[in-house]
């Protein structure tokens, strides 16, 4: 969908709040952000996993907040901009290189090979504690956590969480 402000003021997301009809949700999402907010691992790395994440699916409601979310975690622009190309970019750091890596290992299906191999493992514990590394496999899964209501609901992205689950019937 290529919304401008104006297209969005008439859009409508598949489904109404899904907290509103799973209530439950909020119990699970504040467990994963409690987890993800531990300070094991910086709110800016958190920040662009969960970026590149939804550029993985192909999102545009999570790549929007997740670019968002990087800003407010004080991500530079640059930065921002070269989540999509960070392999050949020159703006992140070893430490951010792994995160990146092990989402992209994560949701990327893999054939034969083990998706996330010892070398991979490796790369990542030499920057990460054993409990920044759990943390960091949660950030990933925090994120995979919301991509089918993503994906199947269709938020209204760039719009308040309080008003971007709105249907044809509500």
């Amino acid at each position: 969908m290529n919304a401008t402000p104006h297209d969005l003021t008439t859009a409508t997301s598949r489904f109404p709040d899904p907290q509103h009809s799973v209530p439950e949700l909020a119990d699970v999402s504040a467990g994963l952000f409690r987890i993800a907010g531990n300070g094991t691992v910086p709110r800016s790395t958190t920040a662009l996993v969960h970026l590149r994440a939804g550029q993985l699916v192909q999102n545009t409601y999570l790549t929007v907040m997740h670019t968002g979310n990087a800003r407010r975690a004080g991500v530079p622009e640059d930065k921002i901009a070269a989540v999509a190309s960070w392999k050949d970019a020159p703006y992140f750091t070893d430490a951010e290189r792994a995160a990146l890596e092990l989402v992209e290992a994560v949701l990327t299906p893999g054939g034969a090979q083990e998706r996330v191999p010892d070398t991979l493992y490796a790369r990542a514990a030499a920057h990460y504690d054993p409990k920044a590394l759990v943390t960091l496999a949660m950030v990933i899964g925090q994120v995979n956590f919301f991509i089918p209501l993503a994906l199947i609901g269709r938020p209204l992205p760039g719009v308040p969480m309080t008003e971007q689950w709105h249907t044809k019937t509500s």
